[in-house]
């Protein structure tokens, strides 16, 4: 499996910690992951991991650290513009963005800009030491 590959299967994943942030996943966010998926070229294998996750019934904190572990050792991607753009739209689905949905998006944001920041930090101190 290619890691782009990867990359979309933890987009199922992430979706499915926004969906299930509330307890509960609404049948608005399926429909709208579904309408989201209908012409995305991964969209068979976002859904399907999507639904894997929740028949595991697995928790949101658990999902979460496992989808950010992968992203942190994936490295920037484009891709992530595109992450949280989806999970705003899955969260407004039912009911808008609650507070459990919105500290989510704001993790993973926070979480890989800090991360690709540190990393970016750590190349310059390098390229700057080699010079010298």
């Amino acid at each position: 499996m290619k890691q782009v590959d990867r990359l979309y299967e933890v987009l199922g994943e992430l979706l499915y910690a926004i969906a299930k942030a509330d307890g509960v996943i609404q049948k608005e966010e399926k429909d709208a992951l579904k309408n989201l998926l209908s012409n995305h070229s991964w969209g068979s294998d976002i859904l399907w991991s999507f639904e894997y996750e929740a028949s595991k019934d697995s928790s949101v904190e658990e999902i979460y650290n496992k989808v950010i572990n992968f992203c942190h050792s994936y490295g920037p991607a484009p891709q992530y513009e595109e992450f949280i753009k989806a999970m705003n739209v899955i969260a407004e689905a039912s009911n808008g963005v609650d507070a459990d949905e919105s500290k989510i998006i704001s993790s993973f944001s926070k979480d890989l800009l800090e991360r690709f920041k540190n990393d970016l930090e750590r190349l310059s101190f390098y390229e700057q030491r080699d010079k010298e």
